[in-house]
């Protein structure tokens, strides 16, 4: 008993000191500590539920979260697909990268057919289908390639017009190292575009295609593109601007019917509002559009509209008749093809236009002179009609639907006539 007695009071210092750290349990009985199975202290009691209800529900929602990422990525990288406009989805046919490679022979240059700012044309034939198309695959790594894809698909599932380029799909895909991939596929139009037409190269210069832009024909092509332009300013739902009219954006058929297209730069007017096809977030900084056609309030940062269409349009009006670009090297030092015709207006456009044409009305001698005049009526008449369509105020312009107006009733006066 003494022994015990001696041992109890040996443990009680040592008790005293254990009883200071207050999270220590068991022990000896002689320890007088608490027993184990105790309700942890208050500041336990709260570690735990901050435990349950904060790091555990965030660390499930982060692994989670990472889990639907890595699923993201596997199906990008591994999973090509061919995507266009809804309106597209049920109306034409759904291609893959691979198909578009096979059908233009894995995009090669004995198959490029035309280029631009944005990206290579290729004709090719697909899978299926009888006629050959125009496939146009955008340069993704060129700035405002992806904008302009979007803003051509944007426009082209909004507009029906026979005087339009008509699309057969879109593919946004993926191509054989992984990268992103987008084209759009249009039916191939055989004579090409209105540039290559009125400036043929030595490659495509031939006879049959300088003689058959006659009179009528130049005044079909500038009728047509007065249709397709109205359709877009005034029949739409909605105003659509094209921002980049210019003869390689004019592209003809067999019938040499002219069809109106390349929307990448494509705006959507409603009332005071412009819209951007290819970004919702457009600012209202103006396009410039090409050198040579854009409307000269576009070089003042003047805003979008219809007016500079107009300007556009009767610029080419002109350069159809002329046959000269605007970008000649004869323009220079504030003269301007504009400029060129209004000095020269009326009396003297048989000196400024197109050798061709002069042939063509002085071509039969038998044909008598007042009809020989006639023909030259008609011309200074479509001239003057580019002439109302490129006066510097866009205010001063007409509009499309007066220029259809007045075309429709030249072009058809001459064919009666001839």
């Amino acid at each position: 008993m003494e022994m015990a007695s001696s041992a109890t009071s040996d443990l009680q210092p040592f008790g005293q000191i254990y009883r200071g750290f207050h999270r220590l349990c068991g022990g000896a009985l002689e320890l007088h500590l608490l027993a184990c199975d105790v309700v942890p202290s208050n500041s336990t009691r709260l570690k735990e539920p901050l435990v349950l209800k904060v790091v555990i529900p965030t660390a499930s929602i982060v692994l989670l979260a990472m889990v639907l990422f890595g699923i993201m990525l596997w199906r990008v990288k591994h999973k090509s697909k061919s995507i266009s406009p809804p309106s597209f989805a049920t109306k034409f046919p759904q291609v893959s990268f691979n198909d578009l490679a096979r059908a233009t022979q894995g995009f090669s240059t004995s198959n490029l057919i035309g280029g631009g700012g944005y990206g290579s044309v290729y004709k090719g034939k697909l899978v299926g289908n009888q006629n050959e198309v125009a496939i146009k695959v955008f340069n993704l790594e060129t700035r405002g390639a992806h904008k302009s894809f979007i803003a051509e698909c944007n426009a082209l599932r909004n507009v029906r017009h026979r005087n339009l380029v008509c699309i057969v799909t879109a593919c946004s895909s993926i191509d054989s190292n992984g990268n992103d991939f987008k084209a759009l596929v249009y039916e191939l139009m055989p004579r090409g575009d209105l540039d290559k037409l009125l400036y043929p190269t030595r490659d495509h210069e031939s006879t049959s295609d300088l003689d058959c832009i006659t009179m009528a024909h130049r005044m079909s092509i500038i009728v047509d593109v007065a249709d397709a332009m109205e359709y877009l300013h005034h029949n739409n739902q909605g105003t659509m601007v094209h921002c980049d009219l210019k003869p390689s954006n004019i592209l003809l058929d067999d019938n040499m019917t002219a069809h109106v297209g390349d929307f990448g730069l494509a705006r959507f007017k409603d009332d005071s509002t412009t819209l951007s096809l290819g970004n919702p977030n457009y600012s209202s900084v103006a396009l410039r559009g090409t050198i040579g056609y854009a409307a000269p309030e576009y070089a003042v940062g003047g805003q979008v509209s219809t007016a500079a269409d107009v300007y556009s349009f009767g610029v080419i009006l002109l350069e159809v008749f002329i046959r000269r670009r605007p970008t000649d090297a004869m323009f220079k030092d504030g003269l301007s093809i504009v400029k060129f015709t209004e000095i020269n207006f009326p009396d003297r456009v048989l000196e400024i236009v197109d050798p061709q044409l002069l042939q063509e009305l002085e071509l039969c001698k038998e044909t008598p002179l007042d009809l020989k005049e006639s023909g030259l009526g008609y011309l200074i008449s479509m001239l003057n009609v580019g002439l109302c369509c490129t006066k510097p105020s866009p205010g001063e312009r007409i509009n499309m639907q007066q220029v259809t107006t007045k075309l429709h009733g030249i072009r058809d006066a001459y064919l009666r006539e001839n």
